[in-house]
């Protein structure tokens, strides 16, 4: 599996969690916008070239340790981080 680099990119109002894959010049995003003091996760984008290899994962990963670090909650709006949470119980402390 190639090396995947998570970058964040944005302000307080909106932002976009990118994924680099080496060797690749497709990136996987997740976008998210803030809303009452939490971030509303709205998309999972990843390109069906790069599908397969677990990027999306990796950006709900870096959203969750986003939330952890920095204390805010998270709203899952997008099918994949609602499916994520789901998998994932240990998260519920996160959901806003």
């Amino acid at each position: 599996m190639p090396d995947v680099t998570i970058t964040r990119h944005g302000d307080d109002a909106a932002g976009e969690y990118h994924a680099h894959v080496e060797g690749s010049a497709l990136i996987g995003r997740l976008t998210w916008v803030a809303r009452d003091g939490a971030r509303v996760a709205e998309h999972t984008l990843v390109p069906p070239e790069l599908g397969g290899q677990g990027i999306a994962g990796k950006l709900v990963d870096a959203l969750i340790a986003d939330a952890r670090a920095q204390g805010f909650r998270i709203v899952p709006q997008c099918s994949y981080v609602a499916a994520a949470f789901r998998k994932h119980p240990d998260w519920a402390d996160l959901l806003a």
